[in-house]
């Protein structure tokens, strides 16, 4: 639903040393720090609009806008001044900034309240700790699958089909793992085990066995994690054709789509539903069954999106309610990494969080889109989201990679140990050479 923009403030500024922080809407939504005449990131395309980026929102050129929250040091020593959500888990008001000369003029589209502290990520970092969140506990080490066993240039962003590691795979890394002596707690298994998306309790050719690798991986004193996108369902799937109701609808009757990140349309699974809800029950509590007790929940702004579900509640609530119902399954023990998340809805609900798109083996993201897979993108992203760090969540910045053919592998090692947080490893561990070996032994063990 959209609503009208209203101002909220004018305030002085100097043009030329004023910064504005724009707050994205999700974990892949580029969120940081500009100068009053930069360019600020936007979606390349509508896939990317939808995908990336807050779906249905255009802003202006000319115009910083923030989800949620929108911070500005005016540049003239004056304090640092935040507007905020004053209930940011149940509604998230879009605020904007239009630079007007020696005025910044602040507008919203929902009421909001001000803030103010001694610089951006200060103001920030009070803010969050006032929301009086528990910190999170301490986050294990993780291998994961994904990163090295991708096919195309963007991985699952980039191509048609899934792709991913092969279960011979997992117990060729699980090996290296005690060669290597590198002190992993949890090897997670990546997109691609699955048939389809929402076919979770269905293999792919590529696996024998989901419980006989968790199997393995606790007989070698390690914990078994693993991949799901629980609110997107592939078009192709025995859940679409199956159970066309479990779907979340458009105003018009049609299917609610979330975006291309398989270069087709996919949809979303209507987790008010009672039978789609007992089936997301069911699988989670499958895979818990099985062995597996570290979640990684990707693509989850799916779950918020507008549309017309089975119990007309109003998109977040139907995202809270939906992770819930995941939380309920796996248990409290049980570790939980979102990704692709409405961030501030998600606040409360995960151990940790991604907090940047993915990063890459190159640094440029696709198409210049700050939403998609490059290193430039995942740290310009999760640098500005430090303040969450602790105070939300432990941030996940995204894996360490650190095989030789990864461009500036020393500078996205730095950037993980400056910013602290989940570490994970996303190599194929035997293409290791010494220093990428050394490096990932060092970053696993808390080592700066």
């Amino acid at each position: 639903m959209h609503h009208p923009f209203t101002p909220v403030a004018a305030v002085p500024v100097d043009p030329r040393r004023a910064r504005v922080h724009e707050e994205g809407w999700q974990s892949r939504s580029p969120s940081g720090a500009y100068a009053l005449d930069a360019r600020p990131h936007r979606p390349a395309d509508a896939a990317s609009a939808t995908g990336g980026h807050r779906p249905g929102v255009t802003v202006p050129a000319g115009v910083f806008q923030g989800e949620g929250l929108l911070a500005l040091d005016p540049g003239d020593g004056s304090p640092v001044r935040l507007w905020a959500a004053p209930d940011p888990v149940h509604e998230v008001p879009s605020l904007r900034l239009t630079p007007a000369g020696p005025v910044a003029e602040i507008s919203a589209d929902r009421p909001v309240k001000e803030f103010t502290g001694p610089d951006i990520q200060a103001v920030l970092a009070e803010w969050a700790s006032g929301l009086g969140v528990p910190a999170p506990r301490p986050a294990p080490t993780v291998w994961c699958s994904g990163h090295a066993y991708r096919t195309g240039a963007g991985g699952v962003s980039g191509t048609t089909e899934a792709s991913g590691a092969t279960e011979d795979d997992i117990h060729e890394n699980l090996r290296a793992m005690d060669t290597l002596d590198l002190p992993i707690d949890v090897v997670l298994i990546d997109d691609g085990h699955q048939k389809a998306l929402g076919d979770w309790l269905t293999l792919s050719g590529r696996f024998r066995s989901r419980r006989g690798i968790a199997e393995a991986v606790r007989a070698r004193g390690r914990r078994a994690g693993i991949w799901t996108a629980p609110f997107l369902v592939d078009p192709g799937s025995d859940l679409a054709a199956g159970h066309p109701d479990w779907l979340v609808r458009t105003a018009d009757g049609g299917l609610a789509h979330a975006g291309r990140p398989r270069g087709r349309d996919l949809y979303v699974l209507d987790t008010t539903h009672p039978g789609a809800a007992a089936y997301l029950t069911e699988v989670f509590r499958t895979l818990r069954a099985e062995g597996y007790d570290c979640f990684r929940a990707d693509f989850l702004s799916a779950g918020a999106l507008d549309g017309v579900r089975h119990t007309p509640v109003d998109p977040l609530t139907a995202y809270r309610d939906g992770i819930a119902l995941i939380r309920a399954a796996i248990g409290p023990e049980a570790y939980l990494l979102g990704s692709g998340a409405p961030i501030l809805p998600s606040i409360g609900l995960f151990d940790a969080m991604r907090v940047g798109p993915d990063t890459a083996p190159h640094r440029a993201p696709e198409a210049g889109d700050f939403s998609r897979p490059g290193q430039d993108a995942a740290e310009f992203t999760g640098a500005a989201r430090q303040w969450q760090h602790g105070r939300f969540w432990t941030n996940d910045p995204d894996c360490l990679l650190a095989r030789p053919v990864v461009e500036t592998r020393e500078r996205w090692a730095a950037h993980m140990e400056a910013t602290g947080g989940l570490r994970a490893s996303g190599d194929r561990l035997l293409s290791l050479d010494p220093w990428g070996v050394d490096t990932t032994r060092r970053l696993l063990s808390g080592g700066e």
